[in-house]
């Protein structure tokens, strides 16, 4: 194997684990050093993972690559105790057992445990919640810190800036130093209300993977599984009394994903929904999703997760593009605006519009929302317009709106969906 070949795999690997473990490395880090030193956590996580590259590319890849990880980590908070014991602050619920170089050790032994790691995600979760952090801040520090989002990543999930994204995450660290934020997971109401901030998290986590807002994956699968497994996490939480939100984000994550395999083709192009071959969706996925969306219906009121999953399911269950209920579609649609007025939802109302009522009348609905800010820059709105174009047999109209298209869209597979569009207007 040649170096660049070894450095390659190397990079794989780390940005496998980047994926998988920051968020835990982070979520117990945060626990022994006290939330109010998060940065400290992240910091030594970084280090790790920057030493992982180094002596992995030189001395080759351990067996347990995580295991490895881990144990630098822990190696490197103990350095971090043994030095700094009398100068830092730490978490007040562990700092009694890093007093001594005899309990430190074996305590974060214990802090490293497959349980309490588990647990340490949960408080560190809902410690990035807490009510007393902005709401735009709060999902953007738990994508930073549990889910270990790059700042452009999370710009994308907002549809704002890099500028805006670093000053929540200043504002948000602020925040838990000066109001002394827990790290702990809440109880009674207090925990169900809590709970909405961390499903929207975990919503846009799903979506971050499931359209990737850089390089040149369409899917970044490790995301949407994640995001799968901390809803799952939050779902086997027994102290949550109403859990039919939470089965309606997974139910809705599930359906979702379930189409993975078929959303592009082996030269890795996109493909549109009418083309994908049904058979290689996952029937395995479909089947939890519909119980798990058969399990939200129990709950009160109905959730935009609910909503949004029996609009998957209407397409998980289509058995051709041709037989898809696209009334059933509209009229979900039409029940979610009531709850989400986002520009998207009106978007894709108005492409739901198109299969009931006709392009025309699609049209229309396009062009009373063609004023909001957030589509100047959204790609997916001027593809919609041109498509309309296109079945209007209106190409002229169609090739400078997919021109902007193409200009803005982040993914080389999108834009090479987009260009074979422009091609053929052109030659109409």
């Amino acid at each position: 194997m040649n170096s660049l070949t070894k450095e390659s795999r190397v990079t794989q690997l780390i940005d496998h684990l980047f994926r998988h473990e920051t968020g835990k490395m982070v979520a117990v880090l945060t626990r022994i050093f006290g939330p109010e030193n998060m940065g400290l956590a992240e910091d030594v996580v970084q280090d790790s993972l920057v030493e992982a590259i180094s002596h992995w590319t030189y001395q080759g890849v351990p067996d347990n690559p995580s295991a490895w990880l881990f144990r630098v980590a822990k190696n490197k908070a103990l350095n971090i105790v043994n030095r700094e014991k009398y100068k830092r602050q730490y978490s007040s619920d562990v700092v009694h057992h890093l007093k001594s170089e005899w309990t430190a050790e074996p305590a974060l032994d214990y802090f490293f445990s497959e349980q309490e790691i588990l647990d340490d995600q949960l408080r560190m979760i809902f410690t990035c919640c807490h009510p007393a952090i902005s709401a735009d801040s709060q999902v953007a520090l738990a994508l930073k810190t549990l889910c270990g989002f790059s700042i452009p990543e999370i710009a994308k999930a907002f549809l704002t800036t890099e500028e805006n994204i670093n000053k929540r995450l200043v504002r948000a660290r602020q925040k838990i130093r000066e109001d002394k934020i827990p790290f702990e997971v809440p109880q009674g109401k207090e925990l169900e209300k809590r709970s909405e901030a961390v499903l929207e998290t975990i919503y846009l986590l799903f979506n971050e993977g499931y359209s990737a807002s850089k390089g040149n994956d369409l899917i970044r699968y490790e995301l949407c599984e994640e995001a799968i497994r901390l809803a799952e996490i939050i779902e086997k939480h027994p102290a949550i009394p109403n859990k039919s939100i939470i089965y309606g984000l997974l139910a809705l994550m599930q359906l979702n994903a379930s189409r993975f395999s078929s959303r592009q083709d082996k030269e890795g192009n996109l493909l549109t929904m009418a083309e994908q071959n049904r058979s290689q969706w996952n029937r395995s996925l479909i089947a939890k999703g519909l119980s798990n969306l058969e399990k939200a219906s129990f709950g009160n009121p109905v959730s935009i997760y609910n909503i949004l999953a029996a609009i998957s399911a209407c397409h998980c269950l289509a058995p051709d593009f041709e037989s898809t209920d696209w009334k059933s579609i509209l009229s979900l649609y039409d029940n979610l605006i009531q709850a989400d007025h986002s520009p998207v939802v009106l978007l894709n109302r108005a492409i739901a519009v198109s299969k009931v009522y006709g392009t025309e009348k699609a049209m229309e609905e396009l062009e009373k929302i063609s004023k909001i800010p957030a589509f100047k820059s959204y790609y997916l709105f001027y593809a919609t317009k041109a498509e309309f174009y296109i079945t209007l047999n209106q190409f002229e109209k169609a090739i400078p709106v997919l021109e902007t298209a193409i200009g803005l869209a982040p993914l080389q597979a999108e834009k090479q969906l987009l260009q074979k569009k422009l091609e053929s207007c052109r030659k109409k």
